[in-house]
């Protein structure tokens, strides 16, 4: 998408709605730092008064590029960091990706002035090098981390090692409890699903999917949905032949009411009103839920 086309959304049809100072502007991928006019469209967005920041495979953000995005007015910043070099490696399939993004995590640590995190998506491998990890982004300067789980899309429906079992993702839960009990690192679970008895204890809140309520995306095609995480092909609507704000107000009633989730496997569960039947990020393309934590950590506790 070339850049004028996104700003000329942002000027027509979003800043004439909201203050600015109040809605942050997050740029992903893919991976945004691809895009060679990225320090150009910082500057643009700074300019009309809106933070932005951006997600990172770090596999390109060296000291300088990152000092010039800075100088672009970037507010935030995360970087996917897997695990160490033998567990980072696999999942993203690159011999060098660990070095450069551990290169990166370092980077970022020494720019207080941004708001600045790690995401982790564990993976069986990692478990029993988690305290280890810990320590090393500790010493990494990181003060801020966030861990996923990968729920079976893509690659991971077939890989059967990058998926946890119901002990691996409770054992993952409880080293996050821990770790947030002990204050040297702020770690929290993603805003993945509702989580049963962790809630309040894995997060700084309570769960919530904030796809199509509080965020809203515009896709590299100009497709308009809630959310990136959510599958490529699920959107509500296109810059190129709708307006944007019309579908922020009219077209996103499948993530404002949920109720048609409450089918299948939600149908019965005791817990919907709580979970609203979970991110919308983990429907398949018939709307079915591919992966439910609540009912994976049920499973843990009945073995």
């Amino acid at each position: 998408m070339p850049l004028a086309d996104f700003l000329k959304v942002l000027d027509e049809e979003i800043t004439p709605h909201v203050n600015p100072r109040e809605v942050l502007i997050i740029l992903s991928g893919g991976e945004v730092l691809m895009r060679e006019d990225l320090e150009q469209a910082g500057m643009e967005i700074t300019r009309r008064g809106y933070p932005w920041g951006m997600v990172s495979n770090g596999l390109a953000l060296t000291e300088e590029r990152l000092a010039r995005l800075v100088k672009a007015g970037m507010k935030s910043l995360s970087i996917s960091l897997d695990g160490f070099e033998e567990e980072h490696n696999y999942v993203r399939g690159n011999r060098q990706s660990f070095a450069r993004a551990a290169a990166a995590v370092r980077a970022a640590s020494r720019h207080p002035e941004l708001a600045f995190d790690v995401v982790t998506c564990v993976t069986p491998a990692l478990i029993p090098r988690l305290e280890a990890f810990k320590e090393w982004l500790i010493g990494a300067g990181v003060g801020e981390w966030r861990i996923f789980s990968i729920f079976p899309a893509g690659r991971a429906k077939t890989d059967r090692t990058l998926q946890l079992s119901a002990e691996e993702l409770k054992e993952v839960l409880e080293f996050i409890r821990r770790t947030r009990k002990e204050g040297r690192i702020n770690l929290s679970y993603a805003c993945e699903g509702f989580l049963g008895k962790y809630e309040t204890e894995v997060r700084d809140h309570f769960y919530q999917c904030a796809a199509g309520v509080s965020v809203a995306s515009i896709r590299v095609d100009g497709s308009i949905s809630g959310c990136t995480s959510i599958r490529a092909n699920y959107h509500q609507g296109n810059i190129y032949k709708d307006r944007f704000w019309e579908v922020w107000q009219e077209r996103f009633t499948p993530f404002r009411d949920r109720s048609w989730a409450k089918a299948g496997r939600c149908a019965a569960c005791a817990m919907w009103r709580y979970c609203q039947g979970g991110g919308m990020h983990l429907r398949d393309e018939e709307g079915q839920l591919m992966y439910c934590h609540y009912e994976k950590l049920n499973q843990a506790l009945i073995k």
